[in-house]
Order: structure tokens, then C-alpha cells, then sequence
């Protein structure tokens, strides 16, 4: 008999994962609560073990379960950007997809305004000064060093106290970097109203949210200038 070829079960599994987090939402379920056997699953779900051992295994690769020994499938908080974060290089993304993630970290720096504002101390301030008069800050996008944002930018997130912002902020660099480097930008590097690191931390002494977005913004001047028409 000529061969038919193997069925393609991946939509049961899919079914079968959605189906299960719709169950952890509507049972409103709580880090460290257990999920029924797998048995009980799959009679309850009607498919066979099998699927469901799939479905739980992705839920655990993401992060939303865990396997504890005499328990089974326990609820954990998730590590939400860990998935991401196995994606998250230049080599692996293509050219729209690396100014789409260029223009996020942008938005973010502007958005995090109140964070920041409302969360920054005298010490806080006094370490950004130091940074800001150990790094280059030229009046262009160039001379541009990533280990000079990370030190400024990154105590910024520190600031805003919002660890998944922090998180994703430290992926987006390397990628912000490679961007800024490939060519990927074709408009050239211009002159203009520019704002300082030292200016930043001048204006952040205000503690005025709305004079820090615009400070913010003209400091990042050239970066969305080399993106928007």
C-alpha cells in the first residue's frame, strides 16, 4: 500500500495547551497550586496522555509549570521574557524586525519619564553625575559606545525599580548596538539641538516628569532622526 504519510497531531497538542491555561485562568489557580494528573487531563480533555504529557512540556519550557517530585505539575511565576531573551540576537532577526526592536528601546527610554522622576534619590543623582563625567557624550550619535549607554541608561531602569523594564532594556542593547553600527539606518548623522548626558542629570534634579521626556527625547534626537522621515 502506497504510504499516506504521518498525521500531523501539533493542532491536537495546541488545542490541548490552550485549553489547560484556559483551565489555570478560569479556576484562578495560584503560584504553587497543583495541576491535576496527567491522567485526569486527558480523560478530562479527551485526548491521550500523550498529548497532554506534549502540552504540559511546553508549559514547563516556558516557564508556567514546574515538576516537583510527589506533587507533579506545580503553577510558577512565569519567566516571562526568558523565551525571548533565546531570540533576542542580531544574527537571528532580520533587518525589520531589528529596527522595529531599535525604535522600542527608544519609546521605552521616553515612557519611563515618571519612573524615574518619581523614584530617583540625591544618591541616585550623585552616581549619574560620576557616570556622566567618566563617559564620552559627543554632540552627535557618534562617537557611540555601548558600554557608555549601559552605565548611564541602564542605572535609569535601575531607577524606574521595574526589573522586567530592566530586563528587557539589557536585551535590547546588543541589538540597539549591532543597529546603530549595521548600516540598517540609512539616513546620515546630523547636527542639531542636542542634550547631554550631564544635561540629563541637570534636568532630572527638577523632578519635573514632562522636562525630563523632552530632555530625554532631544537627547535620543539623532537616533529618531535616522528612523522617521
Amino acid at each position: 500500500m502506497e504510504k499516506l504519510g504521518s498525521i500531523d497531531t501539533s493542532s491536537l497538542v495546541d488545542k490541548a495547551e490552550q485549553r489547560i491555561i484556559q483551565f489555570i485562568q478560569e479556576k484562578k489557580l495560584n503560584v504553587g497550586d497543583v495541576l491535576p494528573k496527567e491522567l485526569d487531563l486527558a480523560n478530562g480533555l479527551g485526548v491521550s496522555r500523550t498529548v497532554v504529557r506534549e502540552a504540559l512540556l511546553r508549559l514547563k519550557t516556558i516557564g508556567l509549570i514546574e515538576s516537583i517530585k510527589h506533587k507533579g505539575a506545580v503553577l510558577r511565576n512565569p519567566d516571562i521574557l526568558g523565551s525571548l531573551r533565546k531570540v533576542f540576537h542580531p544574527s537571528i532577526l532580520d533587518n525589520e524586525t531589528l529596527k522595529d526592536m531599535f525604535e522600542m528601546r527608544l519609546a521605552l527610554e521616553i515612557g519611563i519619564a515618571d519612573f524615574i522622576v518619581n523614584n530617583i534619590t540625591q544618591a541616585d543623582i550623585v552616581e549619574l553625575e560620576q557616570i556622566a563625567d567618566e563617559i564620552v557624550s559627543g554632540d552627535t550619535a557618534d562617537p557611540w559606545h555601548v558600554e557608555d549607554e549601559i552605565r548611564f541608561h541602564g542605572k535609569l531602569y535601575k531607577i524606574s525599580k521595574n526589573n522586567m523594564l530592566l530586563e528587557l532594556q539589557e536585551m535590547l542593547f546588543p541589538i540597539f548596538q549591532y543597529v546603530h553600527q549595521s548600516g540598517l539606518l540609512e539616513k546620515d548623522i546630523i547636527n542639531g539641538d542636542f542634550i547631554s548626558h550631564k544635561d540629563l542629570v541637570q534636568v532630572l534634579k527638577l523632578k519635573d516628569a514632562e522636562a525630563y521626556r523632552i530632555a530625554i527625547r532631544k537627547h535620543l534626537n539623532n537616533h529618531f532622526a535616522r528612523i522617521l522621515n
